[in-house]
C-alpha cells in the first residue's frame, strides 16, 4: 500500500458520490459568482436613471433566488461529503482494529497503549476532517475563485485590468510549494508528540494507585508535564509556520484589491469603464478574499492530515511477524505434541531464551514445567501458541509443523490461562464465558466452582452480573486469577495450559483447584507451568528448565530421588512453608 493508498482506494470506491457532491458545490458557486455582475448592472441603471419598480423587483428576486439556490446546492453537497467522511472514519477505525488483531505480540511489546490509541483517535479524526471539511472548502474556494474570474470576463471589464488585479495572486503556487512540505513535517512531529502524551497519560492513570501509595504525585505530574511541554513546543512551531502561510494569502488578496481600486478608479474617472464595472470588479476581488483564506486553511489541514495519513498507512502496511500460510491446514484434533531441537531468541536479544529443547507430550497426559524466573517457561508456551513464530519444524502436532496450521484452528484447540489474569470491564459472567457468550449460566457457575471462585462471586449483590472495573480491579489478585482460570476451563479445549496461573492463591485454594484439575483433566492434555513444586508434583511428567535448557525430566518421585535441581528447589520451598 502506498502512502496515499488508504485514502485513494476509498475515494475511488465512492467517486460517483464525491463527483455529484462536488458538482453541487460548483453549481452553487457559479450562482454566487454572478452577484457582483448583477449589482454592477443595477448600479449602471441607477446612474442612468433608468430603474423602474419592476426592474428593482426583478433584481431583488434574482438575488433571492441565487441565495436560496446557493444554500440548497452547497448544503446538500456538503452533507454528502461529510457523510462520506464519517463513513471513512468508521471503516478506518474498524480496519485499524482488525490490523491490531493480526499483529504479533512482538509488535505490541514495542508500542505503548497510548500510541496505539492515538492511531484510532487522533490520526483517523485528522484524516476525516481533511476529506470532509477539506474537500468541501477546497472545492468551494477553487471554483468560486474560477467563477469570479470567468464572470469578470463576461462583465465587460477590460482584460488588462483583470490581469493587473490578479498578478499578486500568481505567487500563491510558490507559497504552497515552499510552506507545504514544512507544515507536513511539523504536523508529523505534533502527531508523534500527541501519541507519546496519550501513552504517558494512559500509563499514569493505570498506575495511579501505585503513585498514591508511594506519595510521588509530584513526580508523576512532572513526568506527564514533560510530554505536554513537548507537544506545546512542537505545536507552537507548527502554528508559527501555518499562521504565517495563512496570513500571506489574504495579504495577496488585499494587494489585488488595492491595485484594482487604484487602477480601476483611474479608469472610471477617465470614463474608460463604467461605474458598474468598477463596482463589480471590487466586489469580485472582495469575494476572492474569502476563497484565498479558505485555501490557506485547507492546505494547512491537508498537510496536517497528510502526516496522520502516513502514520495510519504505515500501521496498515506493517507486516506481522507471525503469518498464516495461504494453504494452511485446519487442526481437527490434538494428539501428540513433539518438540525437537527447539532453540529460540527474542528479536533484538543476544542470548537465546530456549536452547535445544526436545520433548514429546502424549495426548491426555499432564506435564509440569518448573524453573526459576527467566528459565524459558513462558517462552515455550508463546511458541506453542504461535504468539511468537518458532523455527520451522521444531514444534509438531500430530506430526504436522504448527507453522502449517491455521492460527484459528490451533488456538481454538488450546485453553490458555496466563499469570496476569487479565479481565475485561464487563460482568463476571461475560468474562468467564469469554470464548462463548451463549453458554447457559449453570455452565458458567460450574466452571466457577471448579476454579474455586464461586463462593466469592455469590457474595456480591449482583452475583455473576457484577460489573468489574477496568482490568478487573474490583477483584483481588487471587480472585482475578481464579476467574481467569474459570474462563479457561469453560472453553473445553483439548489442551489446557496454566501459565503460573495460581501464583496469587493460597496453598489451601491451590490444593482444591489441583484436585478439580485432576478430575476434569482426564483425557485432556494439560501443561502446568509454575515456579511452585506443589502445583506440578502430581503431573505425569515434570520438566525442569534452567537457563533455557532442560536440566531434568521425570516424575516427582524420580526427580526427588535424583537429588538434583528439582529436589533442591522442593526442599527450599518446603522449608519456607514450615518456617511460615
Amino acid at each position: 500500500m502506498s502512502k496515499k493508498g488508504l485514502l485513494r482506494g476509498y475515494v475511488i470506491a465512492n467517486w460517483p458520490v464525491y463527483l455529484f457532491a462536488v458538482l453541487l458545490i460548483i453549481a452553487s458557486n457559479v450562482g454566487q459568482a454572478s452577484l457582483p455582475r448583477i449589482l454592477g448592472s443595477f448600479t449602471d441603471q441607477l446612474m442612468q436613471n433608468t430603474l423602474q419598480m419592476n426592474t428593482v423587483i426583478r433584481y431583488s428576486l434574482s438575488l433571492l433566488a441565487i441565495a436560496i439556490a446557493y444554500n440548497l446546492l452547497f448544503g446538500t453537497g456538503q452533507f454528502m461529503i461529510m457523510k462520506l467522511g464519517r463513513r471513512f472514519e468508521f471503516m478506518t477505525r474498524e480496519r485499524i482494529f482488525g490490523k491490531f488483531s493480526e499483529l504479533s505480540e512482538h509488535y505490541f511489546s514495542k508500542q505503548g497503549n497510548g500510541k496505539l490509541l492515538s492511531y484510532v483517535m487522533n490520526d483517523v479524526t485528522s484524516v476525516r476532517e481533511a476529506i470532509s471539511n477539506g474537500v468541501t472548502m477546497m472545492t468551494n474556494a477553487t471554483f468560486l475563485l474560477l467563477s469570479c474570474i470567468v464572470m469578470m470576463l463576461l462583465s465587460g471589464i477590460p482584460m488588462k485590468l483583470i490581469l493587473i488585479s490578479i498578478v499578486p495572486l500568481l505567487a500563491i503556487p510558490f507559497l504552497v510549494v515552499f510552506f507545504g512540505p514544512r507544515i507536513r513535517k511539523r504536523s508529523r512531529d505534533v502527531q508523534d508528540a500527541l501519541a507519546t502524551m496519550t501513552e504517558s497519560a494512559e500509563e499514569q492513570l493505570g498506575g495511579i494507585r501505585v503513585t498514591k501509595t508511594f506519595a510521588i504525585e509530584d513526580s508523576a505530574r512532572e513526568r506527564f508535564g514533560f510530554t505536554v511541554d513537548a507537544i506545546k513546543s512542537k505545536q507552537l512551531r507548527l502554528v508559527r509556520l501555518s499562521s504565517l502561510f495563512q496570513a500571506l494569502l489574504p495579504l495577496l488578496g488585499a494587494i489585488s484589491l488595492v491595485v484594482s481600486l487604484l487602477v480601476g478608479g483611474i479608469l472610471t474617472m477617465q470614463n474608460s469603464i463604467t461605474l458598474g464595472s468598477f463596482v463589480a470588479l471590487t466586489l469580485y476581488l472582495r469575494i476572492i478574499m474569502g476563497p484565498l483564506q479558505q485555501i490557506g486553511n485547507v492546505i494547512n489541514t491537508m498537510q496536517r492530515s497528510g502526516a496522520s495519513l502516513e502514520r495510519v498507512n504505515d500501521l496498515l502496511t506493517e507486516v506481522p511477524d507471525v503469518r498464516e500460510l495461504p494453504n494452511a491446514t485446519s487442526l481437527k484434533a490434538v494428539n501428540d505434541i513433539t518438540i525437537e531441537n527447539l532453540s529460540f531468541s527474542y528479536p533484538g536479544s543476544l542470548s537465546p531464551a530456549l536452547k535445544n529443547i526436545s520433548l514429546n507430550i502424549q495426548a491426555g497426559r499432564t506435564v509440569g514445567i518448573v524453573g526459576k524466573t527467566g528459565s524459558g517457561k513462558s517462552t515455550f508456551v508463546k511458541l506453542l501458541l504461535r504468539t511468537y513464530e518458532p523455527p520451522e519444524g521444531t514444534i509438531r502436532i500430530n506430526g504436522t509443523d504448527i507453522r502449517q496450521l491455521s492460527l484459528e484452528s490451533l488456538r481454538s484447540r488450546i485453553a490458555y490461562v496466563p499469570q496476569d489474569g487479565f479481565l475485561f470491564s464487563t460482568t463476571i459472567r461475560d468474562n468467564i464465558a469469554f470464548s462463548d457468550r451463549e453458554v447457559p449460566l449453570d455452565t458458567v457457575e460450574h466452571s466457577a466452582r471448579q476454579a474455586m471462585i464461586y463462593e466469592n462471586i455469590i457474595r456480591f449483590p449482583d452475583r455473576f452480573d457484577t460489573l468489574l472495573g477496568e482490568r478487573g480491579l474490583t477483584l483481588s489478585g487471587g480472585q482475578r486469577q481464579r476467574t481467569s482460570l474459570a474462563r479457561g476451563l469453560i472453553k473445553k479445549a483439548q489442551v489446557l495450559i496454566l501459565d503460573d496461573s495460581m501464583s496469587a492463591v493460597d496453598a489451601v485454594t491451590e490444593s482444591g483447584i489441583l484436585r478439580s484439575l485432576r478430575e476434569i483433566g482426564k483425557g485432556k492434555t494439560t501443561l502446568i507451568i509454575s515456579h511452585r513444586i506443589s502445583a506440578v508434583r502430581h503431573a505425569d511428567e515434570i520438566i525442569v528448565l534452567d537457563e533455557g535448557r532442560i536440566a531434568e525430566q521425570g516424575t516427582h518421585a524420580g526427580l526427588m530421588a535424583a537429588k538434583g535441581l528439582y529436589a533442591a528447589t522442593y526442599r527450599l520451598q518446603e522449608e519456607g512453608l514450615h518456617h511460615d
